[in-house]
């Protein structure tokens, strides 16, 4: 096989990583979580599906892209209450995904997207693009996977606003579709609200597919869910998580080729003087 056709960063030699940089190829950085998703689904969850997507696109157009080996822990305190959930501290969390990005950016690759699976990553991850964009020579975008695939969602959902926020129909359907000997559909219960949200508050909701309410406020996960769910995995099915999963990696695949041809555009220092002190490496 032609080492342009390969998709996994991983398997490439250090020549074919010169081949991939020459080629211009979009790098795909799939960051995760290991934590509870209720009494139905894998602690793999975050991990499995954001790397999904990435390959879902990956395959559209593997002489384009990338897939770097997942970031399998993440940002998760509140969760800790839950066996088997792993939590990293925001600021170990910043800095390692930071690293691997310029490393990414310091073998030569110009475009990199990171594509978050777990909620609580979501800001941190927006934040590690942004730094990595400024202190690099790169550019690198973030997205959480799910708003890659929230109209493909929306038109196969059944569940009501905040049916779809973790361990959910979104994600207990994709996971259906993807590998359904992992699913325990028969231990599977619905709750809506969780950390995040009130069922029927006006200000405090979250959905996936249909996003926050006005006001945030991250509680314990479990003082605001018996079972770990917030939203309805009963109503998941394969069919939906094919639609979903596919959706988003149509998505992405349709950003890697507009991204791999977006300019990054030269700085303009239109300061009349620049000050002495502070020195910024990063702007001076």
């Amino acid at each position: 096989m032609d080492s342009l056709d390969k998709i996994y960063y991983d398997e490439l030699t250090w020549q074919g990583i010169n081949e991939a940089v020459l080629a211009k190829k979009v790098v795909l950085l799939p960051i995760g979580s290991t934590e509870q998703h209720g009494y139905h689904l894998p602690l793999d969850v975050d991990n499995f599906l954001a790397r999904s997507a990435c390959i879902a696109a990956a395959k559209r157009l593997p002489r384009e892209t990338l897939i770097m080996p997942t970031i399998p822990y993440g940002y998760n305190e509140h969760a800790l209450d839950f066996p088997g959930t792993i939590h990293v501290t925001y600021e170990h969390f910043i800095e390692y995904c930071l690293d691997v990005c310029k490393s990414v950016a310091h073998a030569g690759f110009e475009r990199i997207i990171i594509i978050d699976g777990h909620g609580s990553n979501e800001h941190l991850c927006e934040f590690i693009a942004r730094r990595a964009t400024l202190e690099t020579s790169s550019m690198v975008a973030s997205t959480i996977w799910t708003n890659l695939a929230i109209e493909a969602f929306e038109s196969v959902r059944e569940s009501g606003h905040g049916g779809a926020a973790h361990a959910c129909e979104l994600e207990t359907s994709a996971y259906l579709y993807l590998d359904p000997a992992k699913v325990q559909m028969d231990k599977a219960e619905d709750h809506y609200g969780g950390a995040a949200g009130k069922q029927g508050s006006k200000f405090l909701h979250v959905d996936l597919g249909r996003g926050w309410g006005p006001m945030k406020l991250i509680r314990w996960t479990s003082s605001a869910t018996p079972n770990g769910v917030s939203g309805a995995p009963t109503l998941a099915t394969a069919e939906k998580g094919r639609a979903i999963v596919e959706g988003a990696g149509a998505n992405l695949a349709e950003f890697i080729l507009e991204f791999k041809e977006l300019e990054k555009g030269e700085r303009v220092d239109h300061r009349a003087v620049k000050p002495a002190l502070p020195q910024l490496p990063i702007l001076d």
